[in-house]
């Protein structure tokens, strides 16, 4: 038997996750003192307060998951004889990961016939989110732990995702673009463009542009650059409680290949939402590469 793990910083919630019959990681965040947990410390994502709490000045930090946190998860099934497949945010972007594997030492020494494997999906929010579903979707068809492997390993680099945030302090106090830029980018309405690259990690294209109409065309111009087969595959609007501009964006999407094609519009959990702050907008779908 197969037992498949997804986590909360691929925009995953406790919805979907009951819907394919799967297990879901908490990655959590802390606000002051207070470390919470999405979907354990509550049912459903109240966005649009955790955002406008940004928007009054809260700054929350995250934090990784301990070994015994990831025992916790995995023993049970390590237990019932179950083979475990752990579909996750980039490993590049956390310590994390180095906990998990404390774990596994322990378990298979105690489980050694457990068959417990990972596909790193090198990306977070919609990006994971992108390549989770893709998963998930022949998870429940019936595919075997070895094809969604072979998916994982063709598939995962054919994914590429941008996206904008409209305060730059956030990526600023992350190290994702230098506080100069952010300082001035702010003043003047400049919106640097963010992707996830090969390497599983965020950063600057390099290309900026003026304002929020401005963001939402160049990131049209790089799926018409890059994309590849895109009607096979379900783009993925994210945003940062600004529905209406990912809805702009979704709109202009159909408005160029048709009403046929397939979005999905999410909101960016969280623990990644600490951040990048509110009211930013990305898009992820099938390409020619990252």
């Amino acid at each position: 038997m197969l037992y498949l793990f997804v986590d909360t910083d691929c925009d995953i919630d406790k919805k979907i996750a009951k819907e394919y019959g799967v297990g879901l990681i908490s990655m959590p965040y802390r606000i002051g003192e207070k470390e919470i947990y999405p979907y354990q410390d509550w049912d459903e994502f109240d966005s649009h307060a955790f955002y406008d709490s940004l928007r009054k000045g809260t700054l929350p930090t995250t934090s990784g998951l301990s070994p015994k946190q990831y025992i916790d998860y995995f023993e049970p099934h390590f237990a019932k004889g179950e083979d475990i497949l752990y579909v996750h945010f980039s490993s590049a972007m956390t310590s994390s990961f180095e906990s998990m594997n404390i774990a596994l030492e322990s378990l298979r020494d105690q489980y050694p016939n457990v068959r417990f494997e990972t596909i790193d999906t090198m990306g977070i929010t919609i990006l994971g989110y992108a390549i989770t579903m893709e998963i998930l979707k022949r998870y429940k068809a019936g595919a075997t732990i070895d094809e969604l492997l072979e998916f994982g390993k063709q598939e995962v680099m054919r994914f590429a995702c941008y996206f904008f945030a409209d305060d730059l302090k956030f990526f600023a106090r992350s190290g994702r673009v230098s506080r100069l830029s952010a300082t001035m980018g702010n003043l003047i309405g400049l919106k640097p463009i963010i992707s996830m690259g090969e390497d599983g990690k965020m950063g600057a294209t390099g290309v900026k542009a003026s304002g929020r109409r401005g963001a939402l065309k160049l990131m049209l111009n790089y799926v018409e650059s890059l994309g590849d087969h895109i009607k096979d595959y379900t783009f993925v609007v994210g945003h940062n409680d600004s529905p209406e501009l990912a809805q702009k964006l979704a709109d202009a999407l159909h408005e160029k290949y048709g009403e046929d094609l397939k979005i999905d519009i999410v909101c960016t959990n969280p623990t990644a939402g600490s951040h990048s702050g509110p009211d930013g907008v990305g898009v992820c779908f099938h390409a020619k590469h990252r």
